[in-house]
């Protein structure tokens, strides 16, 4: 059971969060007259992005949509630096990373520390410069790069508040951008009530195209024969024109996903509400398969999922007044996100298990589901997560059947 001072904890914090969601519906417009829509709020303490590698990660933010708020935050942890790696072999020592080390620090000698190298450019979507004119930030030099997995991750809230940028939600990126060696992509996607549903959903599935578009434009460059991707050399007159543009003359291709994605690693990682945009991303990536070529979702992660349905759940009822979320403040963020006319409990957006939700669930990459002891919802993520799990295995028996009898060297399991 939770301590005296979480329990505490917990009734301040329910009683602040009400207040906040009975001052939205207060101060709520008409979400028309509000498209571009925002990202965080006031009461949110953010943490600046920091290009340079000063704790083993650097950070950067960018704009991606000129018609809304909608935002990402690149996590690129500092392994990315190491030249690609060869195939392992048996009795590698500590000498062989500490030399690894050294050829990083050599090789890329910009990381968190000035340059007067007049190579160095500045990063697209950040002009931080000191007052020497000096870059100080990282940016990618023509060579070889490793490739890392990029995962994109949706932060939680409720819908109506947190941001990419948040304190907490810095802090969490950057721990799992650590331990799991990728490349996040944090989306700072558009709140409810000023944009409600499908906003959010909208956002996260644009993250993804614009992935997409981000490694497809990489290869045009380096075809274009732009080198380095328009990082790292300066260019000559001819070359500039030749460098792919957008439409307000600036430089479309992201250096940091251009050196060290690998779009074909994608996994998608959300927290709580943000679980529910990931499910959605998932399933319309299954839907568009090769239209995203060459971003493929290798897997999900949903962690306390923001799952509710009209008949409820044991845990919907004996967990209905748990900690911090419970289930009025639940039920009032919805009512805040979705739009009053298509209000429902079993909202596709809410309900995981309604008919005809999408593509069918053995097409959907493998997903871990975590759930919180005391979260009032985890039966409805659980069940989720079973049915998961047995229309894979489903899939996975049909295969071993049929590959029995269609294999070309007869009978036996030659997969």
């Amino acid at each position: 059971m939770p301590s005296i001072a979480v329990k505490l904890y917990s009734v301040f914090f329910k009683f602040l969060l009400k207040h906040r969601l009975q001052n939205r519906i207060q101060t709520h417009v008409d979400e028309s007259s509000n498209q571009y829509g925002v990202t965080t709020r006031p009461e949110e303490s953010v943490s600046a992005a920091n290009p340079s590698f000063t704790d083993g990660i650097a950070t950067k933010d960018i704009h991606i949509d000129p018609s809304t708020a909608l935002s990402v935050r690149i996590f690129l942890p500092e392994s990315s630096l190491s030249p690609p790696e060869p195939k392992s072999k048996p009795g590698s020592s500590q000498q062989d990373e500490s030399d690894s080390l050294n050829h990083r620090r050599n090789s890329y000698p910009n990381i968190g520390a000035p340059t007067n190298d007049s190579r160095r450019s500045s990063l697209e979507g950040s002009k931080l410069r000191s007052d020497d004119n000096v870059y100080r930030g990282y940016s990618p030099l023509p060579q070889n790069c490793r490739r890392l997995p990029i995962m994109l991750q949706f932060h939680g809230g409720g819908w109506v508040s947190g941001s990419n940028d948040s304190v907490a939600n810095d802090i969490f990126c950057r721990r799992i951008a650590k331990l799991c060696d990728v490349i996040i992509v944090a989306v700072g996607y558009r709140l409810a009530p000023e944009n409600k549903y499908p906003a959010a959903f909208e956002d996260g599935l644009k993250v993804l195209y614009w992935l997409a578009k981000q490694a497809n434009l990489a290869e045009c460059s380096k075809s274009m024969g732009s080198g380095a991707l328009g990082v790292g050399a300066e260019f000559t007159k001819t070359q500039v024109q030749r460098h792919l543009v957008d439409a307000f003359g600036a430089s479309m291709v992201e250096p940091w996903l251009a050196a060290h994605g690998d779009p074909s690693r994608c996994v998608l990682l959300g927290v709580s509400c943000g679980a529910n945009i990931a499910d959605y991303v998932a399933r319309k990536a299954v839907e568009a398969g090769r239209l995203l070529d060459p971003v493929k979702v290798v897997a999900q992660v949903l962690m306390y999922p923001f799952f509710i349905g009209n008949v409820p759940t044991r845990s919907e009822i004996n967990l209905a007044n748990s900690y911090f979320y419970d289930k009025p403040m639940c039920l009032l963020a919805w009512k805040l996100f979705l739009p009053e006319e298509e209000f429902s409990l079993d909202h596709p957006a809410a309900n995981p298990l309604v008919p005809d939700r999408g593509p069918p669930l053995k097409f959907m990459p493998p997903t871990l589901t975590v759930v919180a002891e005391h979260d009032w919802m985890r039966d409805r993520a659980i069940a989720y997560s079973e049915a998961l799990r047995k229309a894979q295995a489903c899939a996975e028996d049909i295969a071993i059947w049929v590959k029995k009898y269609i294999s070309l060297r007869g009978h036996e399991f030659s997969y």
